[in-house]
């Protein structure tokens, strides 16, 4: 690889120097659940010597900014997805999902990996309350649904009750909110038993098919994950039962009645789709844990949920409209075409892709999570040859090419680390000028989050780097010891890398 200085002076940059500061802040990979940045003392090396605690030689800082996945984004997980809400939260590409998290949902079985970029106070809508801790949000999306609901609903009324005139519209939306609640209940459900088996529940998101329970880690046993998917649906169906005792003690044809008949299929719906043996949905989780205890193998569960889950999928997209148009499912026989075959084709559609996707992303996640452990600090960790901060940027260079590093370290008289230089901040400052900069004035101040143990691996060093986004961080041995600096960018590459390898 050619020097710093040659590739300098060959790019052409600009004359002004940067000045230094923070930085820019930079998200990696992670899995969003509690985790303390580990701090340890660091002592310098001398600048040009190779002790046993460098990692490998590299040949020289680099002369340009190396390709960043996902740049500002956190490329990761997400999160499988245990059982509801259809509609899949989207993974960005090249961004990864996070590996941890498992999403539980009612309604309609969403699932698959929760988006990469994510917040320690998640958002995603109007939060209702915290339950048990747990925010509850309702998402714009449901405003839309709850809306379709009071409409048809509504239409339902007016053949069932037509004396109630336009009021029904104002039942049918009372129907609407008092579904959803039943699905919050399902959510609860998972919820507790999460918190139960002490894994962190990071938000319940109600949203266009149902909601979805946002565990933050995966069960570490086939029990507890049967447990967690199975009491969902259970919650339902305990539901259905609640809301027939109740409709058994009014009188048929009046309004409490028919909506605690509404009430009672609804939930008996619910509980049924998320029984379905694939995943994203609750029972597809089921069927991981089923066979996860027999074969030993969390990947072979998953492997085996999932190509359900796509079977599933594809009876959905073909057999849903044949029923509906053949009066199996409750209604009138429909000759094929009109606009009701095309809707019940479209619903068919909608509901085939997400189950679809939901358990190729379930696949890509129970891919990266063997993969996860490859991903360690002092792997990825690049050479750092220690400075001074009045250390001309072109002497720091020289002495990090003659050692083969590829970062500078800051340090005080006594040899403490101070700062890290920012490699970004290097390449800006053009040749020519690299004699009269100080690498004071490129560097970022190393807080106690960017101070991280060289042992850190997996779901721990992503964790880590998440509590303080950062574009380098220094790396240290146990003793205290600087081991290197570790690029945000360089772990974002290895964590696509991992994500795109097979199994």
């Amino acid at each position: 690889m050619p020097t710093v200085d040659e590739a300098a002076s060959a790019a052409g940059q600009p004359a002004k120097a940067p000045d230094g500061g923070a930085g820019e802040r930079r998200r990696v990979p992670t899995v969003d659940e509690a985790a303390s940045a580990a701090g340890h003392p660091a002592k310098a090396q001398a600048p040009a010597t190779d002790t046993p605690q460098q990692p490998p030689a590299r040949p020289g800082i680099p002369m340009t900014k190396p390709p960043r996945a996902g740049h500002g984004q956190d490329p990761a997980p997400p999160a499988t997805g245990h059982g509801q809400d259809p509609a899949p939260r989207s993974t960005e590409h090249p961004p990864a999902p996070r590996p941890g998290d498992a999403a539980y949902g009612a309604a309609d079985g969403k699932g698959g990996p929760t988006p990469p970029k994510t917040r320690k106070n998640p958002g995603g809508g109007l939060l209702m309350g915290r339950p048990f801790g747990v925010p509850v949000y309702v998402a714009p999306s449901w405003f839309l649904v709850a809306a379709l609901i009071t409409w048809v609903f509504g239409g339902q009324l007016d053949r069932v009750l037509p004396e109630l005139g336009a009021t029904r519209y104002l039942v049918s939306l009372f129907f609407a909110v008092a579904f959803y609640a039943s699905v919050l209940v399902h959510e609860l459900a998972h919820t507790v038993a999460a918190l139960r088996f002490k894994l962190p529940v990071r938000r319940i998101q109600l949203q266009f098919f149902g909601g979805v329970s946002e565990i933050e880690k995966e069960s570490e046993t086939p029990g507890r994950e049967f447990i967690l998917a199975f009491v969902g649906p259970l919650l339902s169906l305990v539901l259905a039962g609640v809301f027939y005792a109740g409709m058994r003690a009014v009188e048929p044809g009046t309004v409490p009645g028919v909506l605690l008949a509404g009430l009672m299929i609804s939930n008996l719906i619910v509980a049924a789709f998320n029984l379905l043996p694939g995943l994203p949905l609750d029972g597809g989780r089921m069927l991981r844990a089923v066979v996860w205890k027999i074969t030993g193998k969390p990947m072979s569960g998953t492997i085996a949920a999932a190509w359900v889950g796509r079977a599933l999928a594809i009876s959905v997209l073909i057999g849903l409209p044949l029923l509906n148009q053949s009066g199996a499912l409750g209604g009138e026989p429909q000759d094929i075409g009109g606009m009701d075959t095309v809707t019940d084709a479209l619903l068919a559609a909608i509901l085939a892709a997400i189950i679809w996707t939901g358990a190729g992303n379930s696949l890509r996640m129970a891919r990266l999570r063997e993969h996860l452990p490859e991903l360690r600090a002092r792997t990825l960790t690049r050479r750092a040859v220690p400075v001074e901060s009045h250390t001309p940027l072109s002497e720091a260079l020289r002495r990090a090419n003659d050692a083969g590093a590829r970062a500078l370290v800051i340090v005080d008289p006594d040899g403490d680390p101070m700062a890290v230089v920012r490699e970004a901040a290097i390449v800006s400052v053009p040749q020519h000028r690299r004699p009269w900069v100080a690498v004071s004035g490129l560097a970022q101040d190393i807080t106690e989050g960017m101070r991280i143990s060289a042992e850190l691996a997996g779901e721990e060093l992503l964790d880590t780097l998440r509590a303080t986004p950062a574009t380098e961080y220094l790396v240290v041995e146990d003793s205290g010891e600087i081991y290197g600096v570790l690029s945000a960018a360089d772990v974002e590459r290895a964590f696509v890398k991992a994500m795109a390898r097979p199994s």
